[in-house]
């Protein structure tokens, strides 16, 4: 078997988190009397760390945990759930459980979310462990996530990450793990080429017959 152990993402790579993280960022924002950016601006924020991310949309570095916990408020409260799973998801980590192959999720969303998200759409059944993020900003970058999985679950075997953002090909190879990009999340495609992806996929057939090689 090529790759035993695969690793996912979960914003922009199994689930559709978007719209409910968009409509947190623009309830951030306004209640900070902030300038809200058109939506298609705003799919930056799905995947990286929110203290990173809020600065470059004029939120002052000593408002950023204030700009977080309005995120949190709306997000927790109604945009977790605006959310949809991938089309073909379901049935790819079917098959993949089938074939013996060990499944994982790293994210950089906080531990509890996605526990929450996973649950809710049914999918915490076909991984062997989950890791996320911190609320306090102490685990909250990719390679900390992935080292934080190895300390849940014996990961063995021949790994691969597939992700939809640069950060995940670059967080992972910190661990010597090769990644593959999926091109329906809300990563730049040449930012993942740059940073070394061993290939991007446009469906979950496309990894299926890269698996099988």
């Amino acid at each position: 078997m090529k790759y035993n152990a695969l690793i996912f993402d979960l914003d922009g790579t199994l689930t559709d988190s978007g719209p409910g993280i968009k409509k947190a960022v623009a309830y951030a924002l306004s209640h900070m009397d902030l300038p809200v950016p058109e939506e298609d601006k705003l799919g930056v924020f799905v995947g990286p760390p929110l203290k990173d991310t809020f600065p470059k949309f004029g939120v002052p570095e000593e408002r950023v945990d204030e700009a977080i916990a309005l995120f949190r408020e709306y997000y927790l409260d109604k945009g977790i759930f605006d959310n949809t799973v991938y089309p073909g998801t379901v049935e790819f980590l079917e098959r993949m459980k089938k074939e013996g192959r060990q499944l994982y999720v790293a994210t950089t969303k906080p531990q509890a979310a996605a526990e929450l998200v996973l649950n809710h759409f049914g999918l915490m059944q076909y991984f062997t462990a989950v890791a996320g993020a911190t609320a306090d900003h102490t685990r909250e970058k990719k390679e900390d996530i992935i080292a934080y999985l190895k300390t849940l679950a014996s990961v063995s075997g021949t790994e691969l990450m597939i992700g939809d953002t640069a950060l995940d090909v670059t967080g992972s190879a910190m661990h010597g793990i090769p990644c593959m990009g999926v091109d329906w999340g809300y990563g730049n495609l040449d930012d993942m080429r740059k940073a070394g992806v061993i290939g991007i996929i446009s469906s979950w057939n496309e990894l299926v017959k890269f698996l099988d090689e």
